[in-house]
């Protein structure tokens, strides 16, 4: 099992696969490096293993992977992927424990939809439409 150690620039793949555990969660993109670029410098996650096909990506512990579509050429998921954007209609990711005022005020405002606001259930969030269509929803308690 992976901890917080692990060096996610070096493990070997067959050695990260097998230390996987609880919810996995694979963002298929046409573009890494711009999704990348809007996980990196807009919300704050760390990056592992970037290269044109693939990227790691880390938030309080917990790893995600981003695979291109060339990279899953033989992959049955890749046919339910819609030819025309937005491709992650429908999908939201909770990023917990990040500011949404500051990733917010990190961003493109195009990409905003929704600003910074105190939820009912305890939390201020935000939601962000990524390159790829996914929304990604830093949350704090309010």
């Amino acid at each position: 099992m992976m901890t917080q150690n692990t060096d996610y620039n070096t493990i070997d793949a067959a050695d990260f696969g097998r230390g996987l555990r609880g919810l996995g969660i694979n963002l298929l993109c046409r573009d890494v490096a711009g999704m990348v670029r809007f996980l990196r410098d807009v919300l704050g996650l760390s990056v592992y293993r970037e290269s044109a096909d693939y990227a790691i990506i880390a938030h309080d512990g917990m790893v995600f992977q981003i695979h291109s579509d060339a990279s899953f050429h033989a992959n049955q998921v890749l046919g339910l992927v819609p030819d025309n954007p937005p491709r992650g209609g429908g999908a939201q990711f909770y990023l917990f424990g990040l500011d949404p005022d500051a990733v917010v005020a990190r961003s493109d405002p195009a990409t905003v939809i929704e600003r910074p606001t105190d939820k009912p259930h305890g939390l201020r969030e935000a939601t962000l439409l990524a390159p790829e269509g996914y929304a990604f929803t830093p949350a704090r308690p309010a």
